[in-house]
């Protein structure tokens, strides 16, 4: 039976972002706006804290050392020892407005991640984009709400990808060209009103499924590649936000989760805390390194 524990001390006003760095075995998360980054080595508790001046919404570790960010003012390189950031670029200087939410990479170090409105909005403001080992920067689909949900098949030939604005709230799969960066034609993989919670970020694990974070719904659900519900995890907050498999083995599932827009009058003291389920009976797959 899954056990769910807090982690960390941290509560963050929006935790996301979490990939797992299997080389140094500690877990990367941001505080979104607070522009927060932190690590979490599990085995020994120790954590390090971050602040880069800007809201992040998402980062890689990078194959030539350091971090990969993507902020409010686009994709930087970050060196958590010395706190120095090197810009690479703002695809979206003409939206002042936005910022960087959801992202990973692909299985040949490519960096995906897309835009929103900060704050929300009603307009769907944000898109899409890749990050190319060479620092090309390509637009691939606009007109999204809340992106979310990046995620890559094991063998890297499917995408997955969400918008969690409530009147969308739909999860997308597609083909995906890994000597190209392409993806294909998206369709529909799974429509979350059939669950409690909106889709927020996402992740795999090593048999194909595809974990959500269930936002507002107090989940997080495993769904097979055929999009049936195989596992629904009952959470102890309402807005999880982001799933990663970590630890020595890849059979942690890490959650983060948002502390603000509660329910009135529900009791969530670790609302916004970092949480760590165990006995899952699955694990999880190597997050690749940016290559650039």
């Amino acid at each position: 039976m899954p056990v769910i524990e807090c982690v960390s001390e941290v509560r963050a006003s929006l935790g996301e972002g979490a990939v797992w760095d299997d080389r140094a075995n500690v877990l990367w998360w941001v505080d979104i706006p607070r522009g927060h980054v932190h690590s979490l080595d599990p085995v020994s508790g120790a954590e390090t804290h971050h602040e880069v001046g800007e809201p992040v919404g998402c980062l890689a570790v990078r194959e030539a050392g350091g971090l990969l960010l993507a902020t409010r003012s686009g994709f930087w390189f970050y060196d958590p020892e010395t706190g120095d950031k090197t810009p690479i670029s703002d695809p979206e200087a003409d939206r002042p407005m936005n910022r960087f939410n959801d992202g990973t990479t692909d299985a040949q170090g490519r960096f995906w991640a897309g835009t929103m409105r900060d704050g929300g909005s009603d307009t769907p403001d944000g898109a899409f984009y890749r990050l190319d080992p060479d620092l090309t920067v390509t637009l691939w689909r606009d007109n999204i709400y809340t992106t979310n949900g990046l995620a890559f098949s094991p063998d890297g030939k499917r995408m997955y990808f969400s918008d969690s604005y409530p009147a969308v709230r739909t999860i997308w799969a597609c083909d995906y060209d890994t000597e190209t960066g392409t993806p294909g034609t998206p369709e529909v993989f799974f429509d979350t009103n059939a669950v409690a919670g909106r889709p927020d970020g996402g992740t795999v694990d090593a048999e194909g499924c595809y974990w959500q974070a269930g936002v507002s719904g107090w989940q997080v659900y495993r769904l097979s590649p055929e999009g049936e519900v195989l596992m629904t995890i009952d959470m102890p907050v309402e807005k999880p936000t982001k799933p990663m498999f970590g630890g020595p083995d890849l059979d942690i599932l890490f959650v983060t989760s948002l502390a603000g827009g509660l329910t009135e009058g529900s009791h969530q003291p670790d609302a916004g805390r970092l949480f760590a389920i165990t006995g899952l009976g699955v694990r999880g797959v190597p997050q690749t390194r940016f290559a650039g």
